[in-house]
């Protein structure tokens, strides 16, 4: 053998270990490919049915969104109404009645102070008169309290 047939032999040899490693790394990409190919038809699977049932929830949201805002627009209405109500009865009640009631109140004052005697002012010091007299059955109640 000579050197040329030696170093053909060792580039022959070197090629088949190269041409081994790619087909091992092919096999294993191709085994990759399978699993992601069997991994996106799973995902695929399942994420149907979530979008469908989530497009269900959309539309139902939608549905109640537009119950909300007609009973929102109802609720408006009704407070509009109110309010305007509120507004013609104070306009047309409001001023007679605090003239009623001031005149009843004159009326009762004046009643009042017709049978009574005039009582003079009295001067308020931490919430008792001065100058009022107290009941007698008041004036003693400190003293007996708990003696009986």
């Amino acid at each position: 053998m000579t050197g040329g047939e030696v170093a053909g032999i060792l580039v022959a040899v070197f090629w088949a270990i190269l041409v081994s490693f790619i087909a091992l790394v092919l096999v294993r990409l191709a085994q990759t490919l399978k699993a992601a190919t069997k991994l996106v038809a799973d995902v695929t699977e399942q994420a149907v049915p979530l979008l469908a049932d989530a497009s269900a929830t959309v539309r139902s949201a939608h549905t109640q969104l537009a119950r909300v805002d007609s009973i929102a627009a109802d609720v408006q209405e009704v407070t509009a109404n109110a309010s305007a109500l509120s507004s013609t009865v104070s306009s047309a009640f409001g001023g007679p009645l605090v003239k009623v009631a001031a005149f009843g109140y004159g009326v009762r004052r004046a009643i009042g102070r017709k049978g009574a005697p005039a009582e003079p002012e009295r001067t308020v010091v931490t919430g008792r008169s001065v100058g009022k007299k107290l009941p007698s059955a008041r004036r003693g109640g400190r003293r007996t309290r708990g003696k009986g």
